[in-house]
């Protein structure tokens, strides 16, 4: 098996950038082919990292971030403010663990909804580490914080 396969079968054949299926039978010349990725857009952080911090890409994806840092997009039908950048988020917990805010809703059905996408799409995005959602009520709103179990 290919480091490719591997690589892919690991990530159950999804895009970590845009957590869309990838296509094992697309050719891996097409935009939505098959990559591995360093999932680092600095040069110096991908030389350090190590074989486990691959993830599987589309080809499109993997070209388009080129040397600009990736963003996660949160989905429309979310109604979030002030939404975090997931992979800062994501580093920050992989990092140091502990609990970081990322965004707020404006009722606590919004915030469930929000808090059950995120932590299903960092079940995906940094699958070495368990993240879990607090919705905390303030001010009128609700704040949607994750946590790792590690302090």
């Amino acid at each position: 098996m290919s480091q490719l396969d591997d690589v892919a079968e690991r990530d159950g054949w999804r895009c970590w950038v845009c957590d869309e299926p990838v296509d094992p039978a697309m050719s891996v010349n097409d935009p939505r082919g098959a990559s591995v990725d360093s999932r680092s857009a600095d040069a110096k952080a991908a030389k350090k990292a190590s074989a486990g911090r691959e993830r599987l890409a589309h080809r499109g994806c993997n070209s388009r971030k080129g040397a600009v840092k990736v963003v996660i997009p949160w989905p429309a039908e979310l109604f979030v403010a002030d939404p975090a950048p997931l992979i800062g988020v994501a580093e920050r917990l992989e990092r140091k663990g502990g609990r970081e805010v990322v965004a707020r809703c404006p009722s606590r059905s919004d915030a469930q909804q929000t808090a059950d996408w995120l932590v299903d799409r960092f079940s995906r995005l940094v699958p070495a580490i368990a993240v879990t959602a607090s919705i905390d009520p303030g001010g009128g709103q609700f704040l949607i914080a994750l946590s790792t179990g590690r302090r």
